[in-house]
């Protein structure tokens, strides 16, 4: 699996409106997309949840590399970068993904990004990462998603709950307007 994001940081004074109707026109059109696990269509809104941006940020959960790969040569993905320029794709391995049947009752969402520090055994950060994802579904999150990216190595923790959550200093919270799942 692969867990991939983007992000598009709007000005301070967008209409977020203009996105939310994007999300409702458009977030169907991914629901059944082949090797799909997810797509949580994300926005945030500067100084909400402890914002400091407008975002546009989907995140994706792909059973296989390939529907990633389809998908960003696809029609679609061109659209997107036709409205709004081709943005830096981040991806991480997926070392774990914990989902409750309820995914789609999700309507917000938690994301970190952590640095990992130099020599540290990685069998033991995904131990660490797994558990993270298991106490998250626990705790109530509708899904957790941990991985690693080798190239920066930075590690993914995001969540999808159906309330907003107390979050932390470098956690980035988001609206969730649309769930696209596999079918």
């Amino acid at each position: 699996m692969i867990a991939m994001q983007y992000s598009f940081t709007l000005p301070a004074d967008y209409d977020m409106s203009i996105i939310d109707r994007r999300i409702r026109d458009k977030g169907p059109l991914l629901d059944g997309f082949p090797n799909l696990g997810f797509k949580a269509y994300l926005s945030a809104r500067r100084g909400e949840f402890g914002s400091r941006d407008n975002l546009y940020a989907p995140f994706y959960l792909w059973q296989k590399p390939e529907g990633a790969s389809d998908f960003l040569c696809s029609p679609g993905f061109e659209a997107l970068t036709s409205a709004f320029g081709r943005p830096q794709v981040k991806t991480w391995i997926v070392w774990e993904a914990q989902f409750s049947p309820d995914i789609g009752a999700a309507a917000f969402a938690t994301r970190n990004i952590l640095q990992t520090e130099p020599h540290a055994p990685l069998a033991d950060l995904r131990r660490a990462e797994s558990a993270e994802a298991e106490a998250d579904v626990a705790a109530g999150a509708l899904a957790s998603v941990s991985g690693f990216e080798p190239t920066t190595w930075t590690r993914v923790r995001f969540s999808l709950w159906r309330e907003p959550r107390e979050i932390g200093e470098h956690t980035q919270a988001y609206r969730v307007g649309h769930m696209s799942l596999a079918r």
